[in-house]
Formats: C-alpha cells, structure tokens, sequence
C-alpha cells in the first residue's frame, strides 16, 4: 500500500534562490510516516501514553534528483517495506506535482523502542 501526502513548498523551506534547503525533505517525509501511521490508527503520542512504545529513526538514506522551488506542491509516496518485531523500513519519494518528476528518494528505517529505553 502507498500513502500520499501533500505538501506545499513554503518561503521558510527554501534557500535565498527559492530551492529547497537539502534537509527539508527529510521533514517532508517525516511528516508523511507520521500521517501515515495516523491513518493506520497508530497515534504515536498515545502509544507513548498507553503502551510505553516510541519509535525513532535508525538508517536515512537519500538520494536527491531534482531540486523543488518555492511555492511547487509536491506529493511524498510513502510505503512500508520491511516489517520486524521492533523496526519498519519505509520508501519513500518526493514527487513534483505539477510534471511527476521525482526529486528525492530514500529509504528510513524506523525503530521500535519500549519501556527501559525510554
């Protein structure tokens, strides 16, 4: 299954050229998993609060293709590939809305921590 989130490139998220600062689209991601895991019914502030569950990035790995400028709406494709007892490995792509051209692609791996970790 891929989840599709939309984002909006805001004047905040650029560089004096209006380009996307590199480090943005990792935000852009995690925004992504996280509405993602909402949609799935996962609230991560209440795992926190109910089951003592708190999940954290272990690996990021990017590749960039194509620059996104001020005020571009882009989509963030997002799925689960990989699905351990304490760790989920996502996909992810940040595409151009407007021409579908991709821009930055990674892999995340997200770890699962409980309890004594906390």
């Amino acid at each position: 299954m891929t989840f599709n989130w939309p984002i909006r490139v805001y004047y905040e998220d650029t560089d004096s050229g209006g380009v996307v600062y590199y480090a943005n689209y990792l935000k852009y991601m995690e925004r992504a998993r996280t509405e993602y895991l909402r949609q799935l019914g996962f609230e991560q502030d209440a795992l926190i609060k109910s089951h003592n569950v708190l999940f954290a990035v272990r690996h990021v790995q990017l590749d960039y293709h194509k620059p996104a400028r001020f005020n571009e709406r882009l989509e963030v494709r997002s799925s689960v590939t990989e699905c351990k007892k304490a760790s989920l490995l996502f996909d992810q792509q940040v595409y151009r809305v407007d021409d579908d051209a991709l821009l930055c692609a990674g892999q995340v791996k997200i770890a699962c921590f409980t309890g004594r970790f906390l």
